[in-house]
């Protein structure tokens, strides 16, 4: 019942509902109050941050900026303060025995940050994070649902696309370190000293706000879409197999679009960037969260054909929050290790007789060939040697008919066929299981920063399959303490076991 989900106290603006709909929804909070100056949330069926503010003024909410609030305001009776919040790293979802998901984990964000602030902001939250925490049972996470100023991220994740092309890693690493931190901040920005003073942002970044503040984009994001070899670059690097440094070889061999690599290098493609350049168009579209869930469903009944004892979590920009994702990533695992052991071939078999695989691009059984056991570590062997071995395989999916009215929206309209879809499934054994999910749960720059932490903290070296000593190369077992009863359990405990908050 909704009454035991421990929403908080919430109030309902009625803008933009008519009455059945404003009484409706009314009935359906649990915590529902009348007093906005009490509420923890404001609930509306708006997306602008103007109207937000402009809501809040409506009623006599007093709203002041975060950061000067929090280094002037006195002890005693704090005043409400607006909460603008970024949309990223913020959902997870687990799928367990029963095949409901199962357990909610707000991505990780500066805790330091948030204990300043939490108990005096209000957030002005999008509609449907109560329909969709009702739907699924539990309070969803509110970072993917506050009402936001998204824009200059955006902007700024163009310009580190940019970079990229350019083969400017510094530059990929710096942006990649201050949208992170923008990402997370939990306030709404309103000055560009207090942009200056985020970890990772400083003068540089500071400016670039105060441009986009100032003119609604940035020249350097404008000019770059202009350019005709970053364009050229782009399309390439869009390619499915295909990174920055062979788009760049792409365009030093003189070629411009894809027709020319057809033309020109066609024989010298890998099946994945053959597979990339055929259905280019198709697997640029983005994945709803609503088809990422049911090609995962798909893939969880398929292994539980097998046994019904089989879990599964649903990872990478799905687990971070994205509404719309470029390809699926599951993590399946069993309690019973010997359920694991060579299972990959075993289901990708079984989905590719179901029609749903057209294209098996990759398949690895390299931990089963050793037996499963985790990898010591032996520190002179190469960069990247024994970095995540899980069995895993890559794969083009396409459903054999839309039945789903959530998914229709994506039919390739010149076949009026589904589109085909990138899917990677990833079998790990129950053993490393949460170090499996954490490692494909985070973006680049929380992997890396993840990874920092663990050798400059930690004297460890971590990766998807596994934790070891840099002292001894020895894998270590941060999930013991009797087996999780599921892979989240066993996520939080590799937390716990590297001295970090799981939330």
């Amino acid at each position: 019942m909704a009454t035991d989900l421990g929403f908080p106290l919430i109030f309902l603006l009625p803008t933009h509902l008519d009455a059945d709909r404003l009484h409706e929804l009314e009935e359906k909070i649990p915590s529902l109050t009348y007093d906005i100056q009490e509420a923890e949330v404001i609930l509306g069926n708006i997306s602008k941050r103007q109207r937000a503010l402009f809501e809040l003024r409506q009623r006599k909410l007093q709203t002041v900026p975060v950061e000067a609030a929090t280094e002037s305001q006195p002890p005693g009776p704090s005043r409400k303060r607006k909460r603008d919040e970024g949309s990223s790293d913020s959902d997870s979802s687990a799928y367990t025995e029963d095949g409901h998901r199962n357990g909610s984990a707000a991505w990780p964000i500066p805790q330091t940050l948030l204990k300043s602030l939490e108990v005096d902001i209000v957030r002005v939250v999008k509609l449907n994070w109560l329909t969709e925490s009702l739907d699924q049972g539990r309070v969803l996470p509110l970072r993917d649902f506050v009402i936001y100023e998204g824009p200059f991220i955006e902007e700024l994740k163009a310009i580190r696309t940019t970079r990229k092309l350019m083969g400017d890693q510094i530059g990929v690493r710096a942006y990649s370190t201050s949208i992170a931190t923008l990402s997370a901040y939990p306030c709404n920005i309103s000055s560009p000293q207090e942009v200056a003073r985020l970890p990772g942002c400083g003068t540089k970044v500071a400016e670039l706000w105060h441009e986009w503040k100032n003119a609604g984009r940035l020249h350097e994001a404008s000019e770059a879409q202009a350019d005709p070899k970053l364009s050229a670059l782009r399309t390439f690097y869009d390619i499915w197999g295909v990174g920055d440094a062979t788009a760049r070889d792409f365009y030093k061999k003189g070629w411009r679009d894809l027709d020319d690599i057809v033309e020109h290098g066609w024989d010298d493609l890998s099946r994945v960037q053959q597979i990339g350049v055929k259905f280019y168009e198709e697997l640029k579209l983005k994945i709803t969260r609503v088809e990422v869930e049911s090609i995962a469903n798909t893939i969880l009944k398929h292994a539980r054909k097998f046994s019904p004892g089989y879990q599964m979590v649903i990872v990478g920009g799905y687990r971070r929050g994205k509404h719309n994702s470029g390809d699926v990533d599951v993590i399946i695992s069993h309690p019973d290790e010997c359920a694991t052991l060579n299972f990959v071939e075993k289901l990708v078999v079984s989905l590719e007789k179901s029609g749903q695989i057209t294209h098996t691009l990759t398949l690895s059984n390299h931990n089963s060939e050793r037996g499963q056991r985790p990898l010591s570590w032996d520190g002179n062997q190469g960069r990247g040697g024994g970095f995540d071995t899980l069995d895993k395989a890559l794969v083009v999916w396409q459903e054999p008919e839309m039945s789903d009215r959530g998914r229709t929206s994506s039919i390739n309209s010149a076949s009026q066929r589904p589109p085909h879809r990138r899917v990677d499934i990833i079998i790990s054994p129950w053993k490393t299981v949460g170090c499996a999910v954490l490692g494909w749960s985070g973006d680049m720059t929380f992997q890396r920063d993840l990874r920092r932490y663990c050798k400059k903290q930690r004297d460890l070296k971590f990766d998807s399959s596994g934790i070891r000593s840099r002292l001894d190369g020895s894998w270590l077992d941060l999930e013991g303490n009797g087996k999780a009863p599921d892979m989240l359990t066993a996520e939080k405990r590799v937390f716990e076991g590297l001295g970090l908050d799981w939330f």
